[in-house]
């Protein structure tokens, strides 16, 4: 089977790793690169002298030699990219958050099915060895029926991004969009056997009086039909970047946690264990995991789901679910009321 061919839009810091993932990655094949700042093209050529690089996604677009697009650029430019992709008849690989509202979200699924091609989101933690485990202990019966998720991050603050985007609430939509989204669908993953989410009553302040808008600190209890209930929590006000999750249930819990100076260091401490009052185990684990190595298995999935026909780690359908999540959480954020999804989604 031949390899499938990739096209990256997007060459920054992030974009980076991604050129590196597909040019690792067995079945995969890294053909072009697309990226606007001169530097970023630069560094691009430099680093995979094997792809042609250019100034405009739109030269990409248009080569008949690319099956798959990677796209890897600030969050407003999400939706633009990522249509002119499936129109151009390639499966799209799309960094979260999938858009910045539902009515794109459905836009781009709708034309994804037209068209037949895959639609893919970047949720990693699906396909990260210490979380995916925790999913694999709730469907071995491990907790019983899961009840509660505590998903936690504590971080350093947020680089600024190309051209100070990420502090742009325009450009960036909102904060949780940006990494509490994660654990929106890490909660909604690990209940997704049992219930849906069905309302959400969020918090939020900033440290700086002359931007509230950018609200570092982020708490969010995310209620399932059924009666369980979830809570993500985050704060950028903090150092390094701890994330621990818990999911207690009938008949036990689970604790996991992982910790490094930054998301993308390469020996972070990470462990799980599970249990219940009288006995507890906890999990070895033989190589490391982290949102690099997950980048790369992302990537092995994709060309799973083109030549094999399976589903994608992250659907667009999940991604949609993400964004809904988070965008009712500001309307909470910003009401100081309850939000019911259901409303919300078709209001």
């Amino acid at each position: 089977m031949s390899d499938l061919r990739f096209g990256l839009v997007g060459h920054g810091l992030w974009g980076a790793h991604h050129a590196k993932a597909i040019a690792k990655t067995q079945g995969a094949r890294l053909v072009a690169i697309a990226e606007r700042a001169q530097e970023g093209r630069a560094a691009a050529g430099e680093a995979h002298p094997e792809a042609d690089v250019f100034d405009d996604y739109r030269k990409l677009l248009a080569r008949d030699d690319i099956d798959a697009v990677d796209v890897v650029v600030p969050s407003h430019l999400h939706y633009e990219v990522a249509k002119a992709a499936l129109e151009a008849d390639k499966h799209v690989f799309l960094e979260k958050p999938m858009v910045l509202t539902l009515a794109h979200c459905d836009e781009l699924i709708a034309l994804a099915r037209e068209k037949g091609k895959v639609l893919a989101v970047d949720h990693e933690m699906r396909v990260s060895a210490l979380w995916g485990k925790v999913k694999q202990l709730i469907g071995e019966g491990a907790v019983g029926t899961p009840q509660y998720v505590l998903a936690e991050l504590s971080r350093f603050p947020y680089r600024l991004g190309s051209e100070g985007w990420r502090f742009d609430i325009d450009r960036v939509g909102n904060w949780i969009l940006e990494e509490p989204i994660h654990f929106f669908d890490l909660a909604r993953w690990y209940m997704a056997d049992f219930a849906e989410p069905d309302s959400v009553y969020a918090r939020a302040n900033s440290r700086q009086p002359d931007h509230p808008e950018l609200q570092d600190n982020f708490t969010t209890i995310m209620n399932f039909s059924g009666g369980g209930f979830a809570v993500v929590s985050q704060t950028l006000a903090a150092f390094e970047h701890h994330v621990t999750c818990k999911v207690t249930g009938t008949k036990g819990a689970i604790w996991a946690n992982w910790s490094a100076p930054d998301a993308r260091h390469p020996e972070p401490i990470f462990g799980l264990r599970y249990g219940d009052h009288n006995q507890v185990e906890e999990i070895p684990f033989e190589n490391v995991t982290g949102e690099v190595v997950e980048l790369e298995d992302q990537i092995a999935a994709i060309v799973r789901s083109v030549n094999e026909g399976t589903p994608p780690p992250a659907s667009g359908e999940d991604g949609r679910w993400s964004v809904l999540l988070c965008l009712a959480a500001q309307r909470s954020v910003d009401t100081r009321a309850p939000v019911s999804i259901a409303e919300f989604a078709t209001g």
